[in-house]
């Protein structure tokens, strides 16, 4: 991966039930100069992939609460594009179209070979990131496209006309998206002030922004009381104790 020229390490994020192969994949793995962390169930590799970013995602189909496939599906619908890796038992043809066809870009049935998965993990990874690194002034979240170079932004196809401040600050919504973001965050990060200037100023932003953006439907810009606001669908259902 030297070839990328990265300013950062590669990381992996490893998700099995079983923790003697997440050890044994970090372990190997890791030789290869990755940052790498494991979840040993669905739960936690929700948790984990709503918590952080990642640059590929090892995943184990069968798991005693959430499968695979459902993280899977639960990333994809949260416009997640992050690859995939299936490492799984579940060898039939049937589960393999099924994995692929839910936004799979890779399926390896147990038992594996260590080398076989650093080669099929560094190939991923190189047309991946090549890609990001070539699109990277363009960003999407949802149906909403923002170009970097020309300063255009637009939802469901419809060119959205937004100041400046506007498009910084929705720019910053859509690289976060589905995470929150504090009012004290948008004034350090967009407008460059401290945490103590006057919150109402993202209030009114956000405001405007909302009657350029939101008047498509579904609304995306979510106040999240008390805490600050995030952009994400909330139409779309999520299991007990989770929300995007």
């Amino acid at each position: 991966m030297d070839s990328l020229n990265l300013d950062r390490k590669i990381r992996l994020l490893v998700v099995d039930d079983e923790k003697p192969i997440t050890d044994l994949i970090s372990t190997a793995i890791s030789l290869d100069g990755y940052e790498v962390e494991t979840a040993n169930s669905g739960i936690e590799a929700i948790n984990k992939l709503d918590g952080s970013t990642y640059d590929l995602v090892i995943l184990d189909v069968m798991m005693p609460d959430f499968s695979g496939n459902y993280v899977l599906q639960r990333m994809r619908s949260n416009q997640d594009l992050t690859p995939v890796v299936f490492l799984t038992a579940r060898d039939s043809t049937e589960d393999k179209i099924l994995g692929l066809s839910l936004g799979a870009d890779d399926y390896i049935t147990k038992p594996f070979s260590l080398e076989e998965l650093s080669l099929r993990i560094k190939a991923i990874l190189k047309r991946h990131l090549l890609s990001d690194i070539k699109n990277s002034n363009i960003l999407f979240a949802y149906d909403i496209e923002l170009n970097l170079d020309t300063f255009e932004a637009s939802r469901q196809s419809t060119l959205i006309q937004l100041t400046a401040l506007e498009f910084s600050l929705l720019k910053y919504l859509v690289t976060h998206a589905n995470k929150v973001v504090s009012k004290a965050e948008l004034l350090e990060e967009v407008w460059g002030l401290d945490m103590y200037s006057d919150p109402n100023l993202v209030e009114t932003y956000i405001s405007y922004l909302r009657k350029k953006v939101d008047v498509f439907s579904p609304p995306l810009i979510q106040t999240i009381r008390g805490v600050g606001y995030s952009l994400r669908d909330m139409t779309q259902r999520q299991p007990n104790g989770f929300s995007k």
